[in-house]
């Protein structure tokens, strides 16, 4: 699309709405515009994805208040909302809990269950938060963590049977995991309350494991984060979650980024803000200041006679752009710092400038117009 739309009209609620409006309102149109229910309209994963970003934004009340104070342009130099979606899981990842999580609603409507292979079930998905520093996320980081996981069990290779045994056939319903039963021209069929559904059952378990065929283990693992992810991103390590059963794969590790709070530096997007304080002197006169930046430090001109709370804009001294893009900005506001305590000199100087100025210029004190509007 040349032009976004407004995100409250892409959502089709009110500037007012609640946020279980919303989130009610993007569960609606993601099931209206998923592809796998559209496979004969190509412009229904562009209408998905746009759902899926005016929720990002409308679901944080932080962005919210940016959005509605600034439109899209308060929402980084890119105007865009702020968590990139590359492609469809990315966004039931973001989301998931909208519609259940973990598989949910999504998994039933458009096959999104468990993975299997050769109809054994794979692993579970883990989920764990990764604390970042602005720096980091700058230069992207190699980051090791402990986690702790299920593996196969080493006594039982991961069967849940007691070493020299196997499971067997479940009787209840012949291996085949579900069971049926008729109501009048109906056969409903249901998981097995025997087997639940592995269609062979464990007479005799394993000691170590007790029957489970896993155990909990801790596991170091390096995590891979490109530079200028954000916060809430969700980075997807394929086959690093908990084991499967035998011969099936293991589950995904996600994880999730979170910012740690910068001491000088706000993010917006790829941008960074910070503020800095000048003396009275260095903005009527102009003077070449230096800036901190996320990489060392960078001169910056003030011209003579900026006013207090002039933007500057440093080019390319922001993160990098995910797509590969360059570097945002830094945006630099500087503004008056009034000294606290004045010595006898300064005092009679500063009178001594507003004495010439007025003369100068022959305009009025704030309290000399104020006099004159009350008479």
């Amino acid at each position: 699309m040349s032009e976004k739309r407004d995100y409250y009209e892409v959502l089709g609620v009110g500037r007012d709405a609640s946020e279980k409006d919303i989130k009610g309102a993007y569960r609606k149109k993601a099931l209206e515009f998923h592809p796998d229910r559209n496979k004969d309209d190509p412009g229904a994963e562009a209408k998905f994805k746009e759902a899926a970003e005016a929720y990002d934004v409308l679901s944080s009340p932080e962005k919210r208040q940016r959005y509605d104070q600034f439109g899209h342009a308060g929402l980084g130099a890119d105007s865009f909302a702020g968590t990139r979606f590359t492609n469809i899981e990315d966004i039931f990842e973001a989301f998931g809990d909208v519609f259940g999580g973990g598989g949910g609603l999504f998994g039933e409507l458009f096959g999104g269950g468990r993975r299997t292979r050769g109809g054994k079930r794979a692993g579970r998905d883990l989920r764990i938060a990764l604390e970042l520093t602005l720096e980091e996320i700058d230069q992207g980081v190699e980051k090791e963590i402990a986690l702790k996981r299920n593996e196969s069990c080493g006594t039982c290779q991961g069967s849940g049977a007691r070493p020299g045994t196997s499971p067997v056939l479940c009787a209840t319903c012949g291996g085949r995991g579900q069971v049926h039963r008729s109501q009048g021209f109906f056969t409903m069929a249901s998981t097995c309350p025997r087997c639940r559904g592995a269609g062979r059952v464990i007479e005799s378990p394993c000691a170590q494991c007790r029957g489970a065929g896993t155990e909990q283990k801790k596991s170091d693992l390096a995590i891979q984060v490109p530079a200028g992810v954000e916060e809430g991103m969700t980075i997807r390590v394929p086959e690093a979650g908990d084991a499967g059963e035998p011969g099936a794969p293991r589950g995904d590790l996600l994880v999730v980024i979170k910012e740690h709070e910068h001491k000088i530096f706000q993010r917006s997007g790829a941008d960074v803000m910070t503020e800095v304080p000048c003396s009275f002197a260095q903005l009527a006169l102009g003077d070449t200041v230096e800036i901190p930046t996320l990489r060392g430090r960078a001169e910056m001109q003030i011209p003579e006679g900026t006013q207090s709370g002039k933007v500057f804009r440093l080019r390319a001294q922001g993160l990098p752009q995910l797509e590969g893009r360059g570097r945002g900005d830094q945006l630099v506001r500087v503004f008056v710092q009034v000294p606290t305590h004045l010595g006898e000199r300064q005092k009679e100087c500063l009178r001594e400038f507003e004495r010439l100025d007025q003369e100068r210029t022959g305009k009025k004190s704030f309290f000399e117009k104020l006099a004159d509007y009350f008479s």
